[in-house]
């Protein structure tokens, strides 16, 4: 009697593509298990291609949370290079995940689902923030709707902020990516260095802090970490790109940076399990985020 075959095992790239502000960064630290992609309430607070590595018995996925994908004709270099990277991302992956906010539908969404479809790469539908719908039958005829709009592989409401249907999910996109062996070593989870993390979560608690008064001209550069006396020393300059942001972030006797850099080191205690000991430094970069230049040189592209 012969034996069953083992099952195949799949691995490959699965972007997270979907408009700004629903919820792509939640769902890839949901997916992965780990917070690796900052969220904050703001659109577009991911500039960056953020790789999360998911490892599953029968598959790896890489999952790409990418930025929102904006107008085409984006105003300022660094929208351009957030587009850029959105789409280089797309690019380069074997299957794409559209991630939409239930029950919403705007142009943002209509164009991403355009660029998906002239992909010709396969796709699965994630509607996620399912946990804002009461009762869940409202979803059916959205839902309905949406498989109407492209040929999805498969269609999974989820909860990415209460992790509701995440297993389902990584599932359905697994079964999808090409049969292939693991592209990454057994336990790693990302792409990015040790730099970059500390980077994007002291801009994420500064994007928290300053909700309205700093809109996008902030950029953040770890310049030094080193182990100094049993402790890991960080010294990260915060760019702002107008002279009259400085003191706002500042704040009034230092106290704003004081408590940015207070939280950020109690969160870095804790996703290090050690002491670290953090500096910040405020520089101005007129228009930073209009010079090509300077993106590339703060790492935006």
């Amino acid at each position: 009697m012969s034996t069953p075959a083992a099952a195949a095992f799949h691995s490959g790239f699965a972007a997270l593509v979907g408009r700004p502000n629903v919820g792509k960064s939640t769902l890839l630290n949901a997916l992965v298990g780990e917070k690796l992609s900052i969220v904050t309430p703001r659109p577009q607070t991911t500039r960056h291609r953020i790789l999360g590595i998911c490892h599953l018995p029968h598959a790896q996925i890489a999952f790409v949370d990418t930025p929102g994908l904006q107008q085409q004709r984006a105003a300022r270099a660094l929208n351009r290079a957030m587009n850029r990277t959105a789409g280089a991302a797309l690019a380069e992956a074997d299957l794409c995940v559209f991630v939409v906010a239930a029950l919403e539908w705007t142009r943002g969404d209509e164009m991403v689902l355009e660029r998906i479809a002239k992909s010709g790469l396969p796709a699965v539908a994630a509607v996620n923030k399912i946990d804002r719908i009461s009762p869940r039958a409202r979803l059916l005829p959205y839902i309905a709707e949406l498989a109407k709009r492209l040929e999805f592989r498969g269609i999974v409401p989820v909860s990415a902020r209460k992790a509701d249907q995440i297993d389902a999910l990584r599932n359905l996109i697994a079964q999808h990516l090409p049969v292939a062996p693991a592209m990454f070593a057994a336990g790693m989870l990302t792409d990015r260095d040790l730099s970059f993390r500390i980077a994007e979560l002291i801009r994420e608690r500064l994007t928290l802090e300053l909700n309205q008064e700093v809109p996008y001209g902030i950029a953040v550069e770890v310049e030094n970490l080193a182990e100094e006396q049993g402790q890991l020393r960080v010294d990260a300059s915060i760019w702002v790109d107008r002279a009259g942001q400085k003191p706002i972030v500042i704040g009034a006797g230092g106290e704003r940076l004081k408590r940015v850099g207070r939280a950020v080191r109690l969160q870095l205690n804790d996703m290090l399990g050690r002491r670290v000991h953090l500096e910040l430094w405020v520089k101005v970069r007129e228009d930073w985020a209009d010079d090509a230049r300077s993106l590339r040189e703060l790492g935006v592209e």
